[in-house]
């Protein structure tokens, strides 16, 4: 199963896919240190420094499965209750993550899944909500996704409990991120096996399909 896993840093949704099938994963990622540090992480995949919207829009329709999760900053309730309100420091949304949900309803023959967070906006295009995120797919996800929890922590504390619920030491890395924003960030991996799981059956199920036609 070749997989597209655009923004993938440092591969939280990727964690668990190889318990899922035998996948074939291209990540793409713009952080040379992220990118560095999930070739270390998953040394089989092949990573791309390079821009993902840009990479989706030419290579899309080389894969089975993509996975999209750009960045949520100017979509995210956080930001807009922080500064973002009443005339503070406002920002426009970034709208290339609407721009990726239509290329991929329009011309992808395959399975794709778009992740972010929940807007403090009425989402533009329909999405499946799930914990604190949106995923807009061209399938049916399953209700829950993981009965896992990181719980609410904060302060020195928090990035620990984050190194244990992703089972990655963040502190590795070395980059201009926030590390502690990227590991508040990272999908959970559960969430990720859960999908690749639902896609990958539905692809079975409609190949079988189609054999009992033939």
């Amino acid at each position: 199963m070749k997989i597209l896993n655009l923004y993938a840093c440092l591969g939280g949704n990727r964690y668990k896919w190889d318990e899922v099938a035998n996948v074939e994963v291209t990540a793409v990622e713009l952080d040379p240190e992220a990118a560095r540090l999930y070739k270390e992480r998953f040394p089989n995949d092949t990573i791309v420094v390079a821009d993902a919207h840009q990479y989706l829009l030419d290579h899309y329709n080389e894969f089975d499965f993509i996975w999209s999760s750009p960045p949520c900053p100017t979509h995210s309730r956080a930001r807009y209750w922080g500064v973002g309100a009443n005339g503070k420091d406002p920002k426009y949304p970034d709208l290339k993550l609407y721009a990726e949900i239509i290329l991929l309803q329009t011309h992808f023959k395959g399975k794709y899944v778009v992740e972010n967070v929940i807007p403090y906006y009425e989402p533009l295009i329909k999405a499946h909500e799930r914990e604190r995120h949106l995923y807009w797919t061209n399938f049916n996800l399953p209700n829950i996704l993981s009965d896992r929890s990181v719980g609410v922590c904060q302060g020195k504390k928090e990035l620990s409990r984050l190194c244990l619920f992703h089972d990655y030491d963040f502190t590795k890395y070395k980059g201009k991120q926030k590390v502690i924003k990227m590991a508040r960030n990272l999908v959970d991996y559960e969430a990720g096996k859960a999908i690749l799981e639902t896609a990958l059956n539905i692809q079975k199920a409609n190949n079988t399909k189609q054999l009992s036609i033939l």
